[in-house]
């Protein structure tokens, strides 16, 4: 089991910056790769930005540039760094861990990005 808690959601004006938390606990040493998905309403839950165990990256086309995604293995912690913000960028924003040998995936409960024009 892994618990994952975000923070740092708010509202932004557009071209500003955001900074998003994520604390893991529990089995974290069976964490393969931790990420940030994000759902607008009406929309599926997408892919933002995914950091693997061996410190590879990968994110959205629509974000690169902009965003970056860090972890802090002492703290246990992954960050999405939000630069440069559009209004397209509104969503809640989900932190994700990939679990074990079957990739078993944990959410944490979303927080709310809002980027006004």
């Amino acid at each position: 089991q892994v618990h994952l808690v975000e923070s740092g959601g708010g509202l932004v004006q557009a071209g500003g910056s955001l900074r998003l938390s994520c604390a893991a606990s529990g089995s974290i040493f069976k964490i393969n790769a931790m990420g940030w998905y994000r759902q607008a309403p009406g929309k599926q839950r997408d892919l933002v930005a995914v950091i693997t165990s061996g410190d590879n990256t990968n994110y959205a086309d629509s974000v690169k540039g902009r965003f970056n995604i860090s972890r802090d293995t002492d703290k246990n912690t992954v960050s999405l760094q939000m630069n440069s913000l559009k209004p397209e960028d509104t969503a809640v924003y989900y932190c994700n861990a990939q679990v074990g040998p079957y990739g078993i995936h944990y959410w944490g409960q979303g927080t709310q990005v809002t980027v006004s024009s």
